[in-house]
Parts: C-alpha cells; structure tokens; sequence
C-alpha cells in the first residue's frame, strides 16, 4: 500500500506560479513513475507530467514550457509557473509500481487561476 500526500493547491492570478508537493509513503517500489494528472469540470482526467525515479521525465504539450516536475526522495513537485485560467482543475498525484503494477491516487488539490 502507497499513502500520497498532496500540498500547495490555491488561488493564483494568471501568470502566477504555484508549486505542488506530493509524498509517497508506505511501500514503495524500486522502479516507479510519479506523476500529476488534472481534472477540470465536466472534463475528463489528464495527464500534466510525469517522473520515473530512474530517469526520464513526460510533459503534456500545454505544461511544456511552463511547468517542471521534480522528484527528491519519494517527494514529487510540481512547479507551474505562466498560469493561465485553463489550467484551473483538481490536480491528482499518481504513483504506479512499474514492476508490480499497483497504482495510487492522491486526494487532489485545487488550483485556480484566476483574477
């Protein structure tokens, strides 16, 4: 079992910048993938960026450019910055076991963006 922990949600004005937080604890793989998917309303869920604790990275086109993902001892953050109004969602933390197969959703933070 994977326990996530999200933080750094919150009210930004565009081209703000927000950083999110999301620990994993509990038992955690060798080989895994970290990543932050959104959610807006009446949207389905997407992926923003995605890490692997062996190496590479994966963005969405709109994060390219803007945000970074980050992963420093089982902690993966988010750093968006240029917000922009679109990218108001629930942002989810997303831990898969690449070996096993597990996956593990975060509670969600909100990011808004707006003036």
């Amino acid at each position: 079992q994977v326990h996530l922990v999200e933080s750094g949600g919150g009210l930004v004005q565009p081209g703000g910048s927000l950083r999110l937080s999301c620990s994993a604890s509990g038992s955690i793989a060798s080989y895994y993938n970290l990543g932050w998917y959104r959610q807006a309303p009446g949207s389905e869920r997407e992926l923003v960026a995605s890490i692997f604790n062996r190496g590479p990275t994966m963005y969405a086109d709109f994060a390219k450019g803007r945000f970074t993902i980050s992963l420093y001892m089982n902690t993966v953050y988010l750093q968006m910055n240029s917000l922009k109004p679109e990218d108001t969602a629930v942002y989810f933390c997303n831990f898969r076991d690449v070996v096993a197969g597990g996956e593990y959703w975060g509670q969600g933070t909100q990011v808004t963006v707006s003036s």
